[in-house]
């Protein structure tokens, strides 16, 4: 274990499959956050967004298995078998009822997630969702990263690049065919755990109709917009996505847990 900040770096082996975790307690909280990156990416990106939450709450960002320098997994994960994985890791750091918060792909891990263990999920935000399902292609989806580009910090750029480069191609290309084969849209219609379908103004990823369409398929959500950002809107504004979520969980009590699905 190594300390950063106030955060704790660990790995943690759960079934075989390596996770990075970054953890920061705070003292008085009452609420836990996991934060999931995206494909390719790790939890470098949400660092801003962690830091955020951490003022007030409890945060644990994690590197899933074969991102961020992790281990590939010795198998072929999809959506539903990585979701099952996440389970896995909070069952064994004992935690429940998290407020999940994933970006781009994060966001059907955290669906998935919520729908398979809702005891474990007391709400979730999905930041720049994808995939549209009116351009769910590789092709398509490709085309707007690229236009997401000139839109993005130099900052985010960077972040972006080096870790799809620590990700490598064959890990991306198997997830990415998972990423436009998951229907997101259908499994949020499952969910029993409040969604929030959060995305910058200006992300060509998730665009306004699309994310109004996948809120509309769950029967508690709502969509918000964070001006001037594209589609890594945590890294840019991560104290107003901070306050969209804020306002988004005042509105929204606890549910209380319920008995994990079959």
């Amino acid at each position: 274990m190594r300390r950063t900040h106030e955060a704790t770096v660990d790995e943690v082996t759960v079934d075989g499959r390596v996770f990075r975790v970054v953890r920061s307690h705070h003292p008085s909280a009452t609420r836990t956050f996991l934060l999931v990156h995206g494909i390719g990416m790790s939890h470098r990106y949400l660092r801003r967004l962690h830091t955020a939450f951490a003022r007030t709450d409890s945060v644990v960002s994690i590197d899933l298995p074969g991102f961020g320098g992790t281990p590939k997994p010795g198998a072929d994960l999809d959506v539903s078998a990585m979701a099952a994985a996440i389970a896995g890791l909070l069952d064994h750091l004992r935690l429940q009822d998290v407020i999940a918060v994933g970006h781009s792909m994060g966001s059907q891990w955290v669906v998935e997630l919520a729908v398979q263990r809702p005891d474990l999920v007391s709400r979730v935000v999905a930041m720049g969702p994808v995939a549209d399902d009116r351009h769910r292609t590789a092709f398509a989806q490709a085309r707007a990263l690229a236009l997401d580009v000139f839109g993005e910090s130099p900052r985010a750029n960077w972040l972006v690049l080096t870790d799809y480069v620590r990700c490598g191609v064959p890990w991306y290309l198997s997830q990415l065919r998972h990423m436009v084969a998951y229907p997101v849209e259908k499994r949020a219609r499952m969910l029993t755990r409040p969604l929030l379908v959060l995305r910058g103004a200006r992300d060509p990823i998730a665009g306004l109709a699309w994310c109004r369409r996948l809120a509309d398929a769950a029967s508690d959500a709502a969509v918000v917009e964070i001006p001037g950002s594209c589609h890594v809107v945590q890294d840019r504004a991560p104290r107003a996505v901070v306050g969209a979520v804020e306002a988004f969980l005042a509105t929204r009590a606890r549910p209380r847990s319920r008995p994990a699905t079959p």
